[in-house]
């Protein structure tokens, strides 16, 4: 079992579960893995992405607007009491009413108090063959920073924003030890396999480059199962901050993990990899370009 007493060792718990068609009983099972998790020695906890439902974007139905609630709300009101019964920190995406026709996919932190640390909302939203998030979510308007937490040091982002650089980078920038990813991702129906393993492999390969270019930890925690016509790969996971995969779930179960991080491998890493360092920020103003004509 991982031990809590080192300060420079982190504990962190992914939750990768499938998903019924009732919130109550998504939020029952959310609740025992975060347990189960807890007994295992995690310090930090992390749910997949809208672990409350199934994936309702894979259609556009002003129905699903009803799963959506406030921050603080019922879910991190049940959250809270969790994260205060086992003293670990959660990481969790909740469908974020903010107001009316305003909704987010939005990331919510929780500290060992059961206080809310910070909330992130989602910036990039996809709008894709079943995966039609723009009807639905608001870009978020919180920008991209670090939640501090008893812990450590947290950056959240969720799904979508997993392939984007510039977020991972940002992020990394407002001091996160960690890059965690709430994610929604899965197979298209009739793909044929060599297409289904292409794209599961460039999703890993991106986002163990984040860990790499920016010398931190990155935590993805996907959903597993059929909902509708989608089949999520799983496959959940963890990269240390050269790239690594430390930990990685199955592609078909329900799985709660426990991987222990040490927090020196980040300088370590950085000290060896000076990216941050070697940064020429005086050049990179073109960045903020939608793109570059040719001149």
């Amino acid at each position: 079992m991982p031990k809590k007493s080192s300060s420079h060792k982190v504990a962190v718990g992914l939750v990768q579960m499938s998903c019924a068609s009732e919130p109550e009983k998504n939020i029952r099972k959310a609740i025992l893995k975060i347990g189960e998790a807890a007994k295992k020695g995690a310090q930090i906890v992390c749910l997949q992405e809208l672990f409350r439902s199934q994936y309702f974007c894979q259609k556009e139905d002003i129905e699903f607007f009803k799963l959506a609630e406030p921050i603080p709300g019922p879910t991190t009101d049940a959250l809270a009491r969790v994260a205060r019964q086992k003293k670990v920190v959660l990481v969790a995406s909740i469908f974020e009413k903010r107001a009316a026709g305003v909704y987010h996919n939005t990331a919510v932190i929780i500290d060992t108090n059961g206080k809310i640390a910070g909330k992130y909302r989602k910036m990039h939203i996809p709008d894709d063959p079943l995966y039609y998030e723009k009807f639905y979510f608001t870009p978020g308007d919180l920008g991209f920073q670090t939640h501090n937490t008893s812990v450590g040091k947290i950056g959240a982002l969720v799904c979508w924003d997993q392939w984007f650089p510039e977020a991972a980078r940002l992020t990394a920038l407002t001091g996160a030890q960690f890059l965690f990813y709430p994610t929604a991702i899965g197979w298209l129906p009739g793909e044929k396999e060599e297409m289904n393993q292409a794209q599961h492999s460039a999703w890993e390969t991106i986002q163990r480059a984040h860990a790499i270019a920016n010398g931190v930890y990155v935590v993805v925690v996907n959903r597993v199962g059929k909902e509708g016509k989608l089949t999520f790969w799983g496959q959940s996971f963890v990269s240390d901050p050269f790239g690594r995969i430390i930990v990685r779930a199955s592609s078909n179960k329900e799985e709660v993990l426990v991987v222990v991080c040490d927090l020196r491998k980040i300088d370590e890493t950085r000290q060896n990899w000076p990216f941050l360092r070697d940064r020429r920020i005086d050049f990179y103003t073109p960045l903020s370009s939608r793109f570059l004509e040719p001149s």
